[in-house]
């Protein structure tokens, strides 16, 4: 029998919308518009955010062709009209992270969709949550080492190439919350089994 408030109802269908549109809005800032500005010259995506060895004493604007470095240590690698290879560069991690968030909001929209029963203890949750964990840990390392990799790729036949250093190592954000996901996935995989043995006493 199904004992869910009219309260609890309203709940889960706004956490489902909220996710849903999230899903959506994901999509389309970090998925779309990236692979447009890589299809397109005019779309979005001609930029990459740099820092700059601060021992190079750049001026704050310092041009190679098509390609301008503005600022100093944090600063802005431009491209006026870059080729269709640098606008697949500046687009990659982008893409990568936005699919990953959008695999991240699918799973955790699934999750959602079993509290309409008030059975949050099922076993496919346990699967999704470890699954979410992993896509986090995902995030937090390979897109910053893609971010890496392309920023080198774009920068290494520039005259200040040796100026850039691209940052390195890992997002500490996505890998501490992984962790705690993790926890949870633990913590969803006793309860099932713990509603399993209780089921079995009954």
């Amino acid at each position: 029998m199904n004992d869910t408030t009219w309260w609890t109802r309203a709940t889960d269908h706004i956490l489902e919308l909220a996710l849903g549109l999230a899903l959506l809005l994901v999509g389309l800032v970090r998925i779309l518009l990236p692979i447009l500005g890589v299809a397109t010259p005019f779309g979005p995506g001609d930029t990459r955010e740099v820092r700059v060895d601060g021992a190079a004493r750049l001026p704050g604007d310092m041009s190679a062709g098509a390609v301008t470095l503005r600022g100093s240590d944090h600063a802005e690698l431009a491209f006026t009209d870059p080729g269709l290879g640098q606008r697949l560069l500046l687009a990659l991690p982008a893409v990568v992270s936005g699919l990953l968030i959008v695999a991240i909001l699918t799973v955790l929209l699934r999750v959602a969709r079993t509290f309409r029963d008030g059975d949050f203890f099922v076993p496919q949750n346990t699967r999704r949550i470890t699954a979410v964990a992993a896509a986090l840990t995902l995030l937090g390392t390979v897109v910053p080492l893609l971010e890496m990799m392309t920023t080198n790729l774009l920068a290494r036949e520039l005259p200040m190439a040796d100026a850039i250093t691209p940052a390195h190592g890992f997002a500490v954000q996505p890998v501490f919350l992984a962790l705690l996901v993790g926890a949870a996935a633990e913590a969803f995989r006793a309860g099932t089994r713990l509603r399993a043995d209780t089921e079995g006493l009954v």
